[in-house]
């Protein structure tokens, strides 16, 4: 099993260039990171190989899994740099949103400092629990795209690989792990998917897993197309002609909304696309587009820019 998850990283590496000039292994102390940053050493070298750990102090025994993490780093002669965060308070909001936004985030300083790419342990099982949870809560094509494997902020070598496939590895290789509990706590709508509407699926039919991800493959592959043609029909351009969008084909132009309204905002915009009726009946005026977003035709040309501020009190 070890030289089958270390060949299957292997072949992902080859292909996107992964690990190519070392990896900042975000090491949490699980399997799924503990397998990454193993195998990260056996194709990059410990030289090449750094670990990050970010202690979110979410748990009482959070200092536990860094200390774990130093012993790793230690027997694999790799380097670990400790970040370490104070949470929030009571009613600050989505707490694993600010984790994540806090881990990538030091990860993003580090890799710069260090001149390594930030790799992160995301397997094919948590790829298929994306597409899930994203598939009940945003509409759109992107909810069906996944994770890539390399994305602006990290890279993702294990997404050919299942959580299975990790911790069998870990236990033919020894090695200790250190599980998060919060991954099976129900509160969490990604441990609802995990542990409800996967083994349901499972149970409508064996290989929905693979079914889910081989629709993520060829998806990305047709997302490539229409990227092509929202590109081709803007024409290097950040604005459009109304003319031009009423001539294309509704689903284009929806594509062509959503792609000017997430450049101008820098986020999701999953509501503009159903504006676009509006936006075509429109003549030299704006609209509200919703997430920060707001859209505007002078002289029968679309740009779409931020929402302005609301003036001051």
């Amino acid at each position: 099993m070890a030289a089958t998850v270390v060949d299957r990283v292997r072949r992902l590496a080859d292909a996107t260039g992964l690990l190519a000039d070392g990896a900042l292994v975000l090491l949490s102390g699980g399997r799924d990171s503990v397998c990454l940053l193993d195998v990260a050493v056996a194709l990059a070298g410990p030289d090449r190989v750094r670990a990050l750990h970010v202690d979110h102090g979410l748990r009482p025994d959070s200092a536990a899994d860094a200390e774990h993490c130093a012993d790793l780093c230690g027997t694999l002669g790799v380097g670990l740099t400790v970040h370490r965060l104070t949470p929030p308070g009571t009613g600050a909001g989505n707490v694993q949103a600010w984790a994540r936004e806090e881990r990538y985030a030091a990860a993003g300083r580090e890799a710069a400092v260090r001149a390594l790419a930030a790799v992160t342990a995301h397997t094919a099982s948590d790829q298929v629990e994306t597409v899930l949870y994203r598939l009940a809560a945003s509409p759109g094509r992107r909810a069906l795209l996944g994770m890539p494997a390399r994305g602006t902020v990290v890279a993702r070598p294990l997404l050919a690989v299942t959580r299975e496939q990790t911790g069998e590895y870990c236990a033919a290789r020894g090695l200790a792990v250190r599980d998060d509990p919060g991954n099976d706590d129900p509160r969490f709508a990604r441990s609802r998917v995990r542990h409800g509407l996967v083994p349901a699926l499972r149970a409508v039919h064996p290989a929905a897993e693979q079914n889910v991800l081989r629709t993520v493959e060829l998806l990305r592959d047709e997302a490539a197309v229409l990227d092509a043609a929202v590109a081709g029909l803007l024409d290097g351009q950040d604005a459009v002609a109304v003319s031009r969008l009423t001539a294309a084909p509704p689903a284009l132009a929806r594509l062509v909304v959503r792609h000017l309204a997430e450049a101008a905002t820098g986020g999701l915009c999953a509501r503009a696309p159903g504006r676009l009726d509006e936006l075509l009946a429109l003549r030299d005026g704006a609209l509200d587009l919703g997430d920060g977003a707001r859209a505007e035709v002078r002289d029968g040309v679309l740009r779409i820019g931020r929402t302005p501020p609301l003036p001051p009190r």
